[in-house]
């Protein structure tokens, strides 16, 4: 009998490679991975682009340069594909993958629907798409207490408010992302301005506009749809070769996937729809019952949601952030990578 643990991993999306995971690639991976680095510096270089190495290295972090679309994205699939290159197999059985928004992309790779190095020319070509859009962006929301728990009525008052906002004229408003403890809307202008002078009152934190963020997961993203599926030919992907469960909660399985479809998806339904991460979750733990959720860097900000989204179907009777919390203490269920003491339990020596 295996003494493996099975595990779920999880890739992170935008935000996360922020001013802490500055130096985290060549300080994590560079002797390890140089090549598969120089790899990607070389994809870079060929759109006369600056590479991960020099970005990874600059002398301090610019919120201008580091968070914009066409940076981000490749710094952040580097670090996620190589952080999952480091899990040590002899521990872990990897039973299926998935990812937040951009972090779908990581997944393909992970799931093995795409090389590594096609994951990272997916990765790369979508940040720069992902800034073609109509004008609008995004707004953070909280749907739950100190204790993690839904606050009763908010998400349908939320809904109710969106909405109504994207019914009148030349408003634009629509769910985006849903992280089980927060709502991502998104939409143009007009209906971000209506929604952050309309939104009832949420706790912890006030409705919060994402900087440098466009109206991701909408029909306001026609013109990244359309550039990725122009520039990424269905030819870059085949069926995977371990489950990956998509923002539907979809799950995409071996040898029962038509790659085509998987294609269409990815730059069709996933660029223009609502991104339902906390139901992707939620899908894999019940699918495939993992021993350990593991979670790739760069960062670990995604920890949280990932919670959310057990305690929302009381996964293994964690019902609140305390549950979650003495589980973490007792026996973690979360193995966030972007965290030392975490980390070493996850890499190969």
């Amino acid at each position: 009998m295996s003494a493996r643990k099975t595990a779920l991993v999880v890739a992170p999306g935008r935000g996360t490679y922020g001013k802490g995971e500055l130096g985290s690639i060549a300080r994590l991976h560079g002797a390890r991975f140089a090549e598969q680095i120089a790899n990607f510096d070389a994809q870079r270089r060929a759109r006369e682009q600056p590479t991960v190495t020099e970005l990874d290295g600059a002398d301090r972090f610019s919120v201008a340069t580091h968070m914009r679309g066409d940076v981000a994205a490749p710094l952040i699939y580097a670090a996620t594909a190589l952080d999952y290159l480091s899990i040590d197999r002899d521990r872990f059985d990897i039973v299926a993958v998935a990812g937040n928004s951009m972090g779908w992309y990581s997944a393909l790779a992970l799931g093995g629907a795409v090389s590594v190095d096609d994951g990272f020319r997916i990765s790369n070509a979508m940040g720069l798409n992902s800034q073609t859009h109509g004008p609008g962006g995004q707004i953070l929301l909280q749907v739950v207490d100190e204790d993690w728990r839904p606050v009763p009525g908010l998400r349908d008052r939320l809904f109710e408010a969106v909405d109504a906002i994207a019914a009148r004229p030349g408003h634009a408003l629509a769910l985006s992302i849903d992280l089980a403890g927060m709502l991502v809307v998104a939409g143009n202008e007009d209906g971000l301005a209506a929604l952050l002078a309309e939104a009832p009152p949420t706790p912890g934190r006030d409705p919060l506009r994402l900087a440098g963020h466009g109206p991701f997961h909408t029909p306001l993203m026609f013109g990244s749809s359309d550039k990725a599926k122009a520039e990424l030919p269905p030819a870059l992907f085949d069926a995977p070769a371990i489950p990956m469960i998509d923002g539907r909660g979809h799950i995409w399985r071996r040898f029962a996937s038509d790659p085509a479809a998987l294609w269409d998806y990815t730059f069709g339904h996933q660029i223009l729809a609502p991104y339902d991460f906390a139901l992707s979750v939620q899908v894999a733990v019940k699918e495939y019952a993992p021993d350990v959720i593991i979670l790739p860097g760069p960062g670990d900000t995604l920890g949280g949601a990932i919670a959310q989204s057990l305690i929302g179907i009381g996964w293994q009777g964690i019902a609140g952030k305390a549950d979650f919390m003495a589980r973490q203490a007792s026996d973690p269920i979360l193995l966030s990578m972007g965290r030392a003491e975490q980390r070493a339990l996850v890499v190969r020596a």
